[in-house]
């Protein structure tokens, strides 16, 4: 009789283990998941999500069907064209085609890297077409780093795709 509780005893014990050794293996590997997802990307300014995103083209498209004085919040993705060599205060999206989206960061409470021209970035904010004037076409020229004589060719004000950014993630490489 000893015997059978000593025996039932051991194999609860080891059954019991077993069982938290398990749970323990699904909890490290669920943490790992969640770490290795919040890694994915460098935040920048408010913290933003990577869930309804959508497409440069689709954003490209968006842009085409705007008017001056237009809005539209949204997430886009898209890859880093420029990017304000001065302190990181702007940067050139790419919207195929040979267009651009102009983006600023709202209230200028962020910026962002001086380095990430062809990286992949996510936005999140709002969209809107706009005259850019030949002053400020000239001082942004200059803080990407053009020459004088391209910043003394801009004479005439220009359609721009624009965007302020609430918050970015930048792809980790």
């Amino acid at each position: 009789m000893k015997y059978i509780i000593l025996i039932f005893a051991l194999s609860l014990t080891l059954f019991s283990c077993k069982e938290n050794k398990e749970q323990t293996e699904e909890t490290v590997a669920v943490t790992e998941e969640k770490a290795e997802e919040s890694s994915k990307y460098q935040s920048f300014g408010e913290k933003i999500s990577d869930e309804n995103v959508v497409g440069h083209d689709v954003m490209m498209a968006k842009y085409n069907k705007m008017k001056p004085g237009d809005t539209t919040n949204i997430k886009f993705v898209a890859n880093v064209k420029k990017v304000c060599q001065n302190k990181g205060c702007w940067m050139r999206l790419d919207l195929g085609e040979e267009a651009e989206s102009f983006v600023k960061f709202k209230d200028y409470g962020f910026f962002m890297p001086k380095d990430i021209a062809g990286q992949e970035v996510i936005v999140q904010g709002k969209a809107f077409v706009e005259h850019t004037s030949v002053e400020d076409l000239k001082h942004f020229a200059k803080d990407g780093g053009k020459t004088q004589e391209e910043i003394d060719a801009i004479t005439e004000p220009e359609l721009s795709y624009s965007f302020i950014s609430e918050g970015v993630l930048l792809v980790e490489k």
